[in-house]
């Protein structure tokens, strides 16, 4: 056997064993004030859906994932929880009917739905943002925890009975997905509040929950999922106050906080000046304050009822402009499906639609242009 048969077969043998030997899973990330997806350290655009998570078809699952990756929308938000307090045969996740024991419904009706939703995602290259809870009574929240465990919208935080189902439900949850590429980040509710309480309660809880969190899965990241009410600053108004029991750059100090969420609503929050400017604020005094703090903003949730097209694009300008602010994500997302077009709440923005085309393509070419730059 020559020298030369000897290098082809080595250079045969190390193929072979290259195909072997297995590719490392890129689990999305921070990077400085960005954040990191499929490797590359980017800016995104994104949106939300809280319907998809409870379509039985998988069908129009797949089809909503596969729009959101020809919109190079590369985020999706979705409801990670369905809580009941009735028998029902509609989608349900978990049951706290009073005299029951707490149930957590892995079956086709149950957390298989969310099944469905994580391997669209995986197939079509979409992230997702999974919460844990709802603040409000939508899908049940902490509403339905308060009538199981007796507890009320401030005291379900410190109530150690409500505080272990809530994990219990949380494992249920990651143990499904850890390994899963498709998983942006783990959130800890919708939009929590612990109205008139000291910032402390929740600021507390979210250390506790998230370091429990990063106990079941160190690959993820883990967020609060809030409003980013901010304590101080600004024009004073309402948004401007801790009266919601949240500070904003308390709970992004935490270690196991990777990075902070904001929404935004004027008409819901009673500002009566002028909302495309006012929202510019609130969107650069966040992004000022995860650069002081040193971990990414993102603005996970924000919509107008009205002049979308005027309103919209001004907001996305500014987080994309502010070095700290990694991503956006508006609410929320529409398409038409099997049983026709999915909820429109005035917010909703229809897949393929005028509105859609002007905002997320003009949106697609900024965000193109300044990674470019």
């Amino acid at each position: 056997m020559n020298f030369f048969t000897l290098i082809f077969l080595a250079l045969t043998a190390v193929v072979a064993n290259s195909a072997k030997i297995p590719i490392r899973a890129q689990y999305p990330s921070t990077s400085g004030l960005k954040f990191t997806i499929d490797g590359n350290a980017t800016y995104f655009a994104g949106t939300n859906s809280y319907w998809i998570s409870f379509l039985t078809n998988d069908a129009d699952v797949d089809l909503v994932m596969s729009h959101l990756n020809t919109a190079n929308l590369k985020v999706l938000r979705v409801w990670g929880f369905n809580d009941i307090n009735k028998a029902t045969s509609e989608v349900w996740y978990q049951s706290l009917i009073p005299g029951q024991q707490p149930k957590i419904n892995t079956g086709a009706n149950g957390l298989q739905r969310l099944d469905a939703v994580v391997r669209a995602a995986e197939k079509h290259g979409i992230k997702l943002i999974i919460p844990f809870v709802n603040n409000w009574s939508d899908y049940g929240g902490i509403p339905a925890y308060n009538t199981y465990f007796n507890t009320t919208s401030t005291t379900w935080f410190t109530n150690t009975a409500a505080q272990a189902q809530y994990r219990k439900y949380i494992k249920a949850v990651v143990s499904r997905y850890k390994t899963s590429e498709a998983i942006f980040a783990w959130e800890l509710g919708n939009e929590p509040r612990c109205q008139g309480c000291v910032t402390s309660v929740i600021t507390n809880w979210a250390k506790g929950v998230s370091a429990y969190i990063k106990s079941l899965d160190s690959r993820h990241m883990v967020t609060l999922g809030d409003e980013g009410w901010l304590n101080g600053g600004g024009d004073g108004t309402y948004p401007y106050t801790t009266w919601e029991g949240v500070d904003f750059e308390a709970v992004l100090k935490l270690p196991n906080i990777d990075f902070g969420t904001f929404h935004l609503y004027p008409i819901s929050w009673g500002i009566t000046t002028d909302h495309a400017a006012w929202g510019k604020a609130w969107f650069a005094n966040h992004g000022d304050i995860c650069a002081k703090v040193g971990k990414p903003c993102l603005a996970e949730e924000f919509g107008a009822t009205t002049n979308k097209t005027g309103i919209l694009p001004i907001w996305q300008r500014q987080a994309l402009d502010h070095p700290a602010i990694g991503g956006d994500m508006y609410w929320q997302y529409g398409d038409k499906l099997s049983y026709g077009n999915t909820h429109d709440d005035g917010y909703t923005i229809y897949y393929g639609s005028d509105v859609f085309k002007t905002l997320m393509l003009g949106h697609a070419a900024d965000i193109q242009s300044a990674g470019s730059n």
